[in-house]
């Protein structure tokens, strides 16, 4: 009995585990929008802001150390604005641009970046 209780719990699990690695996949830009713009009644919305702002974060972040200074096009004023700035700010210009839809998300991103807070030089 235990066992067919073991399998049962196993089978109703199953699908909502492959159901949630299928929310997190980013493959293009409207994947990235509607995971940052989940809202916030939304039960998985903490870890998909949480999500949002990894992908938004790691990005940057690899941009800086792998850009060197002065070949950077991308320099935010100070004071910097927050992550949620960001990603609202990024939700709001992507979902303004459907012909970004299906580019890659971390290129429309940095379009946005680019758009928004060029460097002066």
């Amino acid at each position: 009995m235990r066992a067919l209780l073991l399998v049962a719990a196993l089978a109703l699990a199953a699908p909502a585990h492959a159901a949630e690695r299928e929310t997190y996949q980013v493959r293009h830009t409207t994947d990235l929008v509607r995971i940052c713009a989940t809202d916030p009644g939304a039960a998985d919305y903490g870890t998909a802001i949480a999500f949002c702002h990894g992908i938004l974060v790691g990005a940057y972040g690899y941009f800086l150390v792998s850009t060197a200074e002065d070949a950077r096009y991308v320099c935010p004023p100070t004071p910097r604005p927050t992550r949620a700035k960001v990603m609202n700010d990024f939700v709001a210009w992507a979902k303004a641009r459907p012909k970004h839809d299906q580019s890659h998300s971390v290129d429309t991103l940095f379009r946005y970046l680019a758009e928004t807070y060029p460097c002066r030089k």
